[in-house]
């Protein structure tokens, strides 16, 4: 088998070199099988082991790798999942057929069914689906994978690429995928280059030995001929001494090739993402997602247990802006006992604000930690999933009525400006209606909701692109309504790490990027190499 050259979709950026690593299907026959009770018992015990496996995942995660992980656990956890597999195990059917022929029917439901979210989920069934029978049947699907493979396979699941370390290198070659899905953010998370939507792997049998991955484009060799190895090593070596320029520079301010200055900040899923962070490599923190506070069964949070975090990150920012967003739950992120269960479409449902102004109980104790807090640094608060003025306005009297019985109450507090995050295409096209006291563009849901395509379904990635004109429009028209305000327009999602957009977002005149923290030296980079 010679030179194989394969274009896909570019998911992660970076280039990498490995020995190919194929995922290990789960799809074998047991080799020796019980009567009903033994089948059973076998059954259970697989399902308790993959619990456990996942369980000993979050503990090492957290934000959304720990929420895509929590709800997986729920689901093992829920009897109804396993039911008609022990029915069929009760009628003679082995333990790894019966809990196949349950799951596949769940996957195909929720693959069908027309709301986005269930949609989505099926990813998740066909993890745990595999994952209870690699234990089945004694299947190891990363044990063979070393910490420099290039992993191809038709999909990886969340806790697949979890579990493996991607700190020693490596990269992601996927036949299937979407470069908005759960893995390609945990992979540009982590630095794992990653392509998608390569189409059928073209061999039979035994795999190439080599592969060769350039996120940036997109593209993947397999068995490279001697000289096409050597040129990727070299554009390998330039890059890695364009990356050590980059961090050197990192503790710079960003500067376009003109002198523009543009600011730079942090997401941030939870504190932990600080641990070991310079404080002076950014110009504060731009969305600090609260999410992750209310995240598995430790219940829903008390205003001393948020106000204590919300001081520790304020204090590590040293008095520059952190801007923290209220709790941001429904859609792709359930919250037990908050969320609505079985919500018909829960993406253009009761999430985000909406959410928190139908349960005020909950939105008043985390204003009121958030009002405590602003005591200890710069405090912006950011409301999620805008879509009408009277929902900002309905929150700034919340707020207000917290802040004033907090000082009745003689407890120390300070009330914070609140603004919005600009993910609703109405919020965009009539930002001016906002009295926002600043803007945060969230581009991966207004990309969604403005393409009419899901960031989770590989079918529609081509159409999920934050730097389609539609999208950018939206983004120039938020920038200029803070401009006439005089207030701060921010771009805190995906788009704004996406080195190859930098050109396009900085034409609309953004001048505050948001982004991960292993992003910033690139970003600045990036930001250096345009004129603005």
């Amino acid at each position: 088998m010679g030179e194989i050259h394969l274009t896909g979709h570019p998911a992660s950026p970076g280039l990498a070199i490995g020995p190919v690593a194929v995922l290990t299907s789960a799809m074998a026959s047991r080799a020796a099988k019980g009567d009903p009770v033994q089948e059973a018992a076998a059954l259970k015990a697989a399902i308790e082991a993959a619990a456990a496996q996942l369980a000993e995942l979050i503990a090492t995660v957290h934000g959304e790798a720990a929420e895509i992980l929590e709800f997986q656990v729920a689901m093992l956890g829920d009897d109804a999942l396993a039911e008609s597999a022990y029915e069929a195990i009760a009628t003679g059917t082995a333990a790894d057929d019966a809990w196949r022929a349950a799951l596949d029917v769940e996957i195909a439901g929720y693959r069908a069914a027309n709301e986005e979210y269930f949609r989505a989920r099926a990813a998740d069934l066909v993890d745990i689906r595999d994952r209870v029978l690699a234990g089945l049947i004694g299947v190891d699907a990363i044990a063979k994978i070393s910490g420099d493979s290039v992993v191809t396979g038709e999909d990886i699941s969340p806790s697949t690429f979890l579990a493996l370390d991607w700190s020693r290198g490596g990269a992601i070659a996927l036949a299937s995928g979407s470069p908005s899905s759960h893995v390609a953010m945990l992979a540009r998370s982590r630095g794992a280059p990653m392509v998608v939507g390569l189409g059928s792997l073209p061999w039979n049998g035994e795999p190439p030995s080599l592969a060769l991955v350039d996120g940036d484009t997109g593209t993947v060799i397999f068995d490279p001929k001697p000289e096409t190895r050597r040129l990727f090593e070299h554009r390998m070596a330039a890059a890695n001494a364009a990356r050590i320029v980059a961090d050197a520079n990192r503790f710079k301010p960003a500067l376009t090739a003109d002198g523009r200055r543009i600011a730079v900040v942090l997401n941030v899923a939870a504190p932990e993402d600080l641990a070991g962070l310079d404080p002076a490599i950014c110009d504060g923190i731009g969305l600090v997602r609260t999410e992750f506070l209310f995240e598995g069964s430790r219940g829903l949070p008390g205003e001393d247990a948020q106000y204590a975090v919300y001081r520790r990150i304020l204090e590590w920012a040293a008095g520059r802006p952190v801007t923290i967003r209220t709790l941001d739950a429904g859609g792709d992120k359930p919250i037990a006992g908050l969320t609505i269960d079985n919500e018909r479409n829960p993406f253009l449902g009761l999430r985000g604000i909406r959410l928190s102004l139908a349960r005020p109980e909950v939105f008043r104790v985390q204003l009121r930690a958030l009002c405590r807090a602003a005591m200890h640094g710069t405090l912006k608060v950011m409301l999620p999933m805008i879509a009408i003025p009277s929902e900002l306005d309905r929150a700034n009297a919340i707020l207000d009525a917290e802040f004033a019985a907090l000082t009745a109450e003689g407890i120390a507090c300070a009330r914070p400006p609140i603004g919005i995050m600009v993910e609703v295409p109405a919020a965009a096209l009539c930002a001016e209606e906002f009295g926002a006291a600043f803007y945060s563009i969230g581009s991966n849901d207004l990309t969604q909701y403005t393409m009419a395509a899901a960031r989770d379904i590989s079918a529609v990635a081509d159409l999920n692109d934050a730097g389609h004109p539609a999208v950018l429009a939206l983004i120039a028209r938020t920038v200029e309504a803070g401009r006439e305000r005089g207030v701060e327009v921010s771009l805190c999602g995906d788009a704004a790490a996406d080195t190859r957009l930098m050109r396009a977002l900085l034409a609309t005149g953004l001048t505050t990027l948001s982004v991960s923290p292993n992003a910033v030296a690139r970003v600045k980079a990036a930001i250096a190499g345009v004129t603005a």
